[in-house]
Formats: C-alpha cells, sequence, structure tokens
C-alpha cells in the first residue's frame, strides 16, 4: 500500500500479531535473585509481535495526535503557541542535563546565574518587586500567591474570612482560595463582560482578604477599570492576585505591576513557548510587591561574596511549594525564548497575539455571535446563538475535526451560554488563520443546508461521534477480546 491509502481504524496492539513471534531474541536467563511469588506469570493474550510490527503500530497511533508542532491549536485560555525547537535544544546542553540540584553551589553557578536572570526578566515584565521561580505549575503558583496572601494578613492580626472572585475569572481561582480556608464570593460582571469598581465596592468589607481577577479576563477583554478596583480593595487592607495565565495579551505592553496587582503567577508555558503539561512539565513563576518578598517560597536565591547561593533560612516563608527550587529544564527554554525574542521582541509577540485574535474576529462575528462587542485582546469568544439548524458548540467542534482543524475550548467561559474561545496566538501566518476561518465560515453555511450532517459529525475520523457521559461514568480501560467482537 502507498503511503496515501486509508488503512481504516488501527487494531488495537491485541488484535495483531501471533503465538511465537518475536522480534528479540534473548538467552535463557539464568537464577535470578528473587522469589518466584514475586515474578508476574505470562498474561493471557498477550500479544506477540515482531519489531516492524510494534514500530509501525505505534508510529501509526502517534500520527493519530494532535499537537502544535504539526497543526493549528486555537485552544482558548491555554494559549498553545508553538514551542520553538532551540529552546530544547538549550535545555539538552550537557551543563545543564548533567547537573544535579543538589550538587555543590560552586559547580552550578552558570545554571544559577540563568534563574537569576529569568528572575530579572520577569520582574521587569511583570513591574513586580521579586519572582520566585519555585512553583511547579500555574495553579501551584496561584495556589502560593493566596497562602503568601493569608500569611500577610495574619502578621496583620487578623487573617480574614473572603476572597472576591469575578465571575469572569479562571475557574482554578476558587479552588485555590478555598484551600486556603477562605470563602469564595462571587462579584459579577456587567453586560460587557467587564467588572466595574461599583461592583467590586458592594462586597467590600474588613472580612475581604483580597480580590482575585484575570485581565484580561476569560471573555478575552482588558478590564479597563482595573486600578479604580486595585486601589478600592487596597482602600479596605486587601491585597489583589492577579491571574496571570494571559499575560500573552500583555508581555512588553502593560504591567500588572502598574495597575496595582500585589501577587501575580505566570504560566511559562502559556506565555514564554515552554511544553504544556499534562500534569508534568510545567512553571508557574510566581511575582509579589517589594512588602511581600519575604513570604515567597523557600529557599531564596541570593548573592555572597559574589557568588550566588540558596538561603533557607527564611522565617516569614510560607515555605516550600515543591522539591528542589523549580522545574529546571523547563525554566531554561522560557529563559531561551526571552533571549531570543528580546525585549523589542516580546512586545511584538504580544501585539501580534492581540491582532490575529482581532482578525479572526472580524472575519467571523457575519457567523457566529459575539457575546460582547468591540475589539478584543488575544483570544475571541463567540456563541453558537446564530447557528441553525439544531446545532449546537459541541457538534461544531466535532465537525472541525473533519475539517483537520483542533477545536477551540468549548462551553467556557461558563458565563457565556455555548461558548467558543478561540485562541489564535501570534504563531499562525495568515494563510492558516484563513484557512481556519473558511472552515468555520462553511461549518455554519452547513448548519443551515445540512444541519444533520453537522449534528453526526465527526464523519472522517478513525473514531466516530463518542458517548462521553458513558465513557466518563464507565470508562472501559482494559481491552477484552469478547468485547470487541
Amino acid at each position: 500500500m502507498s503511503a496515501g491509502v486509508d488503512r481504516g481504524p488501527e487494531k488495537t496492539v491485541f488484535e495483531k500479531g501471533s503465538p511465537g513471534r518475536c522480534g528479540l531474541d534473548l538467552p535463557e536467563p539464568g537464577p535470578l535473585p528473587l522469589d518466584a511469588k514475586l515474578l508476574r506469570a505470562d498474561l493471557e493474550g498477550f500479544p506477540e509481535m515482531s519489531e516492524p510490527e510494534v514500530l509501525r503500530h505505534y508510529l501509526r497511533l502517534s500520527q493519530l495526535n494532535y499537537s502544535a508542532a504539526a497543526d493549528f491549536y486555537p485552544l482558548g485560555s491555554c494559549t498553545m503557541k508553538y514551542n520553538p525547537v532551540v529552546n530544547d535544544k538549550v535545555a539538552g546542553l550537557e551543563g545543564f542535563v548533567a547537573s544535579h540540584p543538589y550538587a555543590p553551589i560552586e559547580l552550578v553557578q552558570g545554571n544559577l546565574r540563568l534563574l537569576r536572570e529569568l528572575e530579572e526578566w520577569l520582574v521587569e515584565i511583570s513591574g513586580l518587586a521579586s519572582v520566585s521561580l519555585q512553583p511547579a505549575a500555574g495553579a501551584q503558583g496561584e495556589l502560593a500567591g493566596i497562602k503568601i496572601m493569608r500569611a500577610w494578613h495574619e502578621d496583620q492580626g487578623k487573617p480574614r474570612s473572603k476572597v472576591l472572585i469575578p465571575a469572569s475569572a479562571h475557574g482554578t481561582n476558587p479552588a485555590s482560595a478555598a484551600l486556603c480556608g477562605y470563602d469564595c464570593v462571587v462579584v459579577p460582571v456587567g453586560d460587557d463582560g467587564l467588572v466595574s469598581a461599583d461592583a467590586v465596592r458592594e462586597f467590600l468589607d474588613d472580612e475581604v482578604a483580597g480580590l482575585m481577577i484575570t485581565n484580561p479576563n476569560t471573555l478575552g477583554l482588558f478590564e479597563p477599570a482595573m486600578g479604580e478596583i486595585t486601589a478600592a480593595v487596597h482602600e479596605v487592607g486587601g491585597l489583589v492576585y492577579m491571574d496571570g495565565a494571559n499575560m500573552n495579551a500583555l508581555m512588553g505592553v502593560a504591567r500588572p505591576g502598574d495597575m496595582g496587582a500585589d501577587i501575580l503567577h505566570v504560566n511559562l508555558h502559556k506565555t514564554f513557548s515552554t511544553p504544556h503539561g499534562g500534569g508534568g512539565p510545567g512553571a508557574g513563576p510566581l511575582a509579589v510587591t517589594e512588602q511581600l518578598e519575604k513570604y515567597l517560597p523557600s529557599p531564596r536565591m541570593v548573592e555572597k561574596d559574589g557568588k550566588l547561593d540558596w538561603e533557607y533560612d527564611r522565617p516569614d516563608s510560607i515555605g516550600p511549594v515543591r522539591s528542589f527550587y523549580g522545574n529546571f529544564g523547563i525554566l531554561v527554554r522560557a529563559w531561551a525564548y526571552m533571549k531570543a525574542c528580546g525585549g523589542d521582541g516580546l512586545t511584538e509577540v504580544t501585539r501580534m497575539a492581540v491582532l490575529a485574535a482581532n482578525y479572526l474576529r472580524v472575519r467571523l462575528e457575519q457567523d457566529y455571535d459575539l457575546p460582547c462587542d468591540g475589539p478584543c485582546m488575544h483570544e475571541v469568544v463567540f456563541t453558537d446563538k446564530k447557528l441553525e439548524g439544531g446545532v449546537k458548540t459541541l457538534d461544531l467542534a466535532k465537525r472541525l475535526l473533519d475539517y483537520g482543524f483542533h477545536a477551540p475550548t468549548i462551553y467556557f467561559p461558563l458565563v457565556v451560554q455555548g461558548a467558543i474561545m478561540i485562541e489564535p496566538t501570534e504563531s499562525e501566518p495568515l494563510e492558516t488563520l484563513d484557512e481556519f476561518a473558511d472552515a468555520m465560515i462553511a461549518i455554519a453555511r452547513e448548519a443551515r443546508e445540512d444541519p444533520g450532517k453537522v449534528k453526526s459529525a465527526p464523519l472522517n475520523t478513525p473514531v466516530a461521534r463518542l458517548d462521553e457521559t458513558r465513557a466518563a461514568r464507565h470508562p472501559r480501560l482494559v481491552w477484552k477480546a469478547e468485547e470487541s467482537a
């Protein structure tokens, strides 16, 4: 068969091979230093395959994966930008991969200098005073930020009991506040999708520890009242935590510290091109004002006699939030990205990301409902309100697979019914944006002319539409021959 022939769905590995077939000849094992009771018996039905069969099977499976390295990945809020290969090359240098976190300090001065320079870049970009690189992910950086908020209030003599969270904030914010013992109070957003200072003031009192706000918010809109909002929170003795997941719309253009934010986490995988995790790898550095620096996770990097070292004696610190001092390989990748872009380059990244989102907004607004009028920032949110024939957001997402595109984020943010959240990032050329917009417009036309086709999609993928509710409640995690017959 030629490479272009469709072989149909890839069979499971249990349906391949033949008894006695082997990809590797091993000598008979000698006596094993293990009790026979500890050895696993042969698995019934375990596949026996040659090396080419195994190689081809897993290679074909890998080609079914979707990634930002191969295709356009317009997940809103996630900022699925391209990860430059040169960053991996830099992170793979022997002096980085062969070093150990507990190596003698005189042997890793270059590594520490890199970390110090990364901290300084993030200080400049955030407009805040100090940065800890230790948190292993954005959510952990967020949790550490709220722990710092509580520690600061406890030192003031009253921990307070409430945290205000706008309805347009990121979904992890209430979880972090609750884990730190706070009651979460939701601040409503206006019809324009924005938070007003008056709406925040209605909930302010001396029990409010702080406000957690996402700016730009999850509707992709900049909060123009940010300065007035932070001033109001500070007037009652509260602190302002800003979720920095959307920094790809701000870096080099606007600084959270200048807006009055006291605490900020930054997702390196979203803004500075490091790989997305799935539980890891990850890094969520935390930036704070000068008055909060003493609470940052320990240890902290300090300079002593011209050398960098770790300082563990920090009695006011919230303590370590992970092993060692941060995910070093990811931090190297972010540093490489910053060095490659430079200050002007990072500003250009922001401007191009915002331009790309607004280009898609203009191209699609005739066919898709915009819940909020006017320019967006780095992502644009539509709804399924204009789609005809009973076609909903989920149907659109499934049909996009037939056009070769991963779906945008759907049904988020929750403040918009049937949300379709698109973030093109700065990585994509105009031709890709047009191909995606053409596909979206074609699906809107299909919804008018042949809605059944859209509602039964995907039609051309190896697996048809799944029963997602059943899959979540009754997952089949082990292959059984009788179930596949």
